[in-house]
């Protein structure tokens, strides 16, 4: 199983509105790095939902319940989306500000690319901050 940070602005679509629609395509997306992203995706990963703008913070967990597909808004197969189903709510956000703050973080794309939407999560970040999934 993999791990995905999975950005959204939060006056768009929040954790909130996930959990209220108890599900989603995950779609948006435009970059080429985060569409290789979501077309690595499978069935069965976790996507951490980040609150963009002025929150800056992972605030659950959800559940990547399809493999990617071509979005069918689009009719372009270039543009990969996934559906997910909420998990949970984090009682304790992890910020982004706590995230820089620890130096073997450095790579981290969230750290690095910060613009990109769709990002993979390092197996060490799992261990340090995800114990509770």
């Amino acid at each position: 199983m993999n791990y995905w940070i999975l950005k959204t602005e939060p006056s768009d679509y929040s954790y909130d509105d996930l959990v209220r629609d108890k599900q989603t395509v995950w779609d948006g997306v435009a970059n080429n790095a985060a569409l290789i992203n979501i077309r690595n995706a499978k069935k069965g990963d976790i996507g951490l939902i980040y609150h963009t703008g002025d929150e800056r913070k992972i605030i659950g967990a959800a559940k990547i319940t399809s493999d990617p597909y071509p979005d069918p808004k689009l009719g372009d197969p270039k543009m990969a989306v996934f559906d997910v189903k909420p998990l949970k709510k984090f009682v304790k956000p992890i910020t982004l500000e706590e995230i820089k703050s620890n130096s073997k973080y450095a790579g981290f794309a969230l750290v690095k690319q910060g613009r990109l939407s769709v990002v993979a999560v390092p197996e060490e970040f799992v261990k340090d901050y995800l114990s509770e999934l």
